[in-house]
């Protein structure tokens, strides 16, 4: 057994194993920048639309030139990070410090956190032994956040100088996978040498288990969702403890003259949040208290709740016993009354057992909000009558998890919101108040049944709840259609547009006359999209027009060769037969095929005469291989919005688009954080929307799986049909609104808050 280290040895140790650390780190670098340029090079050669090739191009050949800049910028970033991990202990004013950041930094501090969760996967129990034997030679209670022993730490400083050379965040996405396959391998080994080292040194040879205040919740039997992992000590991405609000211009404000933060009703927390709330914790600490705020009392409430608390709550009655016939209007009223006054006397009785001041509020708190909650009388009595059975599971989630009061973002709040976001518009709903509140009434039992499993199990039923919209806000036969038809629009449009790419970037080096380009590009990649899109990539009038696009190609092409003349004689009535056919597909009229075909025509009399290049036959060979199976390299790229509008849908797609409305006009130049929201609206949710001099409530009913497309349908049975850049300028500019401003749970917090500060003896008698 090695003999034990002076005071002086033991910081000397500690500063040597994480200067290890560092050094290790480094020189695994290079293989991580040999990984970077080989898997961009990679990207390079793949066809993909002409936005994502320039910013692969960009990315290249930037990194090419600072990738020893953010080499010896990561390095200078850790070796400072050294300095302040040793001198510096974590104290208890410091972890509650707060500052205000950039909205950049906070990205930096997501990706980083993301990372570092994946890598904890893989290495959890090397990372978490060289904590603890750090800790032990410290003697410490806890490592500073900023030490660099903390992989997110590491993280940070590679994302932030990959921003400091001029990449951005976009191009981080190129190499992200690549980046992560390296640390998982590389610093898990790195890890374990530090460990190995300090084993060796007699620190902590064996590291007994040490039980947690916390424990890891069970699993959740539920088919088709795999289990999470539990990382403790992690938050999930974009909630670490202290990150304040961040403004935005050009958009909805986060706070209102009050304080409070502003949340669209929408079932989803907005982009420009950063999932918070002011502190609730902090003024309910205050009104306990009668003083100044000069702590930070929402520590105060992260203490483990007393085990006679939890006893009692697990042990509580089952609420209003079956609940049998709460579906009704009339018992569903008179239920909610009597579920109430059961739920104030639980909560009376909780109090009685709690230990200490800080569960009664909690109690309390949660008994306020929920009591705003049933009051919400635009939600049917059936509805809420499976909310007040959460009250319960909800109260120890709180007590468990206090940022539950904070965070908008937390799973069990969401759940909430979403589910309340759909039942606020029930009575104008195309989904069944049968089929509504089933699946809410499973969610509760799920809930009941797992109750030890804290935030996890809401997480679960909240992903299950969006797939149940998925299914049942299209269920409807009028919805139906126009979802059919919408899908349709998409699938045509995107066809279209990878088509012309795929065409482009195959005969760019061909020497093809510009005529023939602007017909493949405007005229048959539209054919061959929608023949695609109708009959499949493989059907025989497909292929086809495939094939025309190769011989148009060869045709026009100069043919100094009296045998290839003779056989464009041959071929020439056939191809342009395929081709009047081709434009009768898209509807065409024979006035404009007539000039399409003149002009083609008059290029393939003149190929007869030209004594240009002639195109190499295996280039043909390649570009007809290439088009036979076109659909395989057809990407989900779409940024643009798309020319579309309701007489093209029918004459395309030869359907009947009359209750539908495609929204092609109206709003701003939506800004990034828009185009974000846009593609983050929760289905179910309720919006006015303002178009063609008409205000209109509207549902959101579907997205599209490519997520170009957004289906709103009114409540007099018209839909509407808004590409994600045009949703995105009508949010910009309040043509499209949620109905409502914030979300189920703020409005219960904001309700339960004014009682309390009216009445604060409430929070502990």
């Amino acid at each position: 057994m090695a003999p034990a280290l002076s005071v002086p040895q033991n910081a000397f140790l500690a500063a040597h194993i994480r200067q290890r650390l560092v050094d290790e780190a480094v020189q695994v670098q290079p293989a991580l920048q040999a990984s970077i340029r080989e898997h961009l090079i990679t990207l390079l050669d793949e066809v993909t639309p002409m936005r994502e090739q320039q910013l692969r191009r960009d990315t290249w050949t930037l990194f090419e030139q600072q990738k020893e800049r953010w080499l010896e910028g990561a390095l200078t970033s850790w070796q400072a990070a050294l300095k302040p991990a040793v001198q510096r202990p974590v104290t208890s004013s410091q972890s509650n410090h707060l500052e205000l950041v950039s909205t950049e930094t906070v990205e930096n501090r997501m990706l980083a956190s993301r990372m570092a969760l994946s890598l904890m996967e893989v290495a959890a129990s090397e990372v978490n032994d060289l904590r603890k034997r750090l800790k032990h030679l410290e003697q410490v209670e806890e490592l500073s956040s900023q030490d660099i022993v903390h992989p997110e730490v590491l993280l940070q400083a590679l994302v932030e100088q990959w921003g400091a050379c001029g990449l951005s965040l976009e191009s981080w996405t190129l190499i992200n996978e690549v980046v992560q396959h390296h640390i998982n391998t590389q610093w898990r080994q790195i890890y374990a040498n530090c460990n190995a080292e300090l084993v060796a040194q007699g620190v902590l040879p064996v590291i007994e288990f040490e039980p947690r205040a916390k424990p890891r919740p069970a699993p959740i039997p539920s088919a088709g969702y795999p289990q999470q992992n539990y990382i403790p000590g992690h938050e999930a991405p974009g909630v670490a403890p202290g990150w304040p609000a961040q403004g935005v211009t050009g958009g909805a404000a986060t706070q209102d003259d009050a304080g409070w933060p502003v949340q669209a009703g929408t079932g989803v927390v907005p982009p420009w949040s950063d999932a918070r709330e002011v502190g609730v914790l902090d003024r309910v600490g205050r009104m306990m208290t009668g003083v100044a705020p000069v702590h930070n009392f929402a520590a105060a409430f992260r203490q483990v709740p007393s085990q006679s608390l939890m006893t009692a709550l697990a042990q509580r009655p089952v609420l209003g016993g079956t609940l049998a016939g709460a579906g009704s209007a009339v018992f569903g009223a008179v239920l909610v009354e009597r579920l109430a006054g059961e739920l104030q006397q639980q909560s009376a009785e909780l109090k009685n057992v709690a230990q200490n001041d800080n569960e009664k509020a909690i109690i309390e708190l949660i008994a306020l909000m929920f009591q705003s909650i049933l009051q919400e009388d635009r939600i049917p009595p059936g509805i809420r009558v499976w909310f007040a059975r959460l009250q319960m599971p909800v109260l120890g989630v709180a007590l468990a998890e206090p940022d539950f009061f904070n965070r908008l973002d937390h799973p069990a709040r969401q759940l909430i919101d979403h589910m309340g976001s759909c039942a606020l518009g029930f009575d104008a709903s195309d989904i069944s108040s049968e089929a509504l509140e089933t699946e809410i009434k499973r969610v509760v039992q799920v809930i009941e049944q797992y109750p030890e499993t804290g935030g996890r199990v809401y997480q679960r039923v909240y992903e299950e709840f969006k797939e149940f919209l998925k299914r049942y806000l299209t269920q409807k036969g009028s919805t139906q259609k126009v979802v059919g038809v919408a899908q349709q629009v998409e699938q045509k449009e995107t066809l279209a547009i990878q088509c012309t790419i795929e065409l482009r970037n195959q005969i760019k080096n061909m020497p093809v006359r510009d005529e023939i380009r602007d017909f493949l590009y405007k005229v048959w990649a539209e054919v061959i999209a929608v023949a695609s899109m109708r009959q499949g990539g493989q059907h025989a009038q497909t292929l086809l027009f495939k094939k025309a696009a190769v011989d148009l190609i060869w045709a026009a092409s100069a043919k100094p060769n009296r045998a290839d003349r003779a056989q464009v004689i041959a071929t020439l009535p056939e191809l342009l037969k395929s081709l009047r056919m081709g434009m009768g597909v898209l509807g065409l009229s024979p006035e404009v095929q007539d000039g399409h075909l003149k002009v083609i025509s008059d290029i393939l009399a003149d190929a007869f005469m030209s004594k240009t290049q002639a195109i190499e036959m295996d280039q043909i060979q390649a570009l007809a291989e290439r088009l036979v199976n076109l659909e395989d390299y057809f990407t989900d790229d779409g940024a643009e919005e798309l020319p579309l509008d309701t007489q093209s849908i029918e004459d395309l797609l030869g359907i009947d688009a009359s209750e539908l409305d495609v929204v092609t006009s109206g709003g701003v130049e939506p800004s990034p954080v828009m185009m974000v929201w846009a593609q983050n609206l929760s289905l179910g949710a309720w919006f006015t929307l303002d178009y063609l001099e008409q205000s209109v409530q509207v549902q959101y009913m579907w997205r599209s799986p490519i997520g170009h497309l957004h289906l709103f349908a009114s409540v007099v049975g018209r839909s509407y049909l808004i590409q994600s850049v045009r949703l995105a300028a009508y949010l910009e500019a309040g043509l499209l609104a949620p109905q409502e401003e914030v979300s189920l749970t703020v409005r219960a917090t904001r309700s339960a808050m004014a009682k309390l500060e009216a009445h604060p003896e409430l929070l502990l008698s």
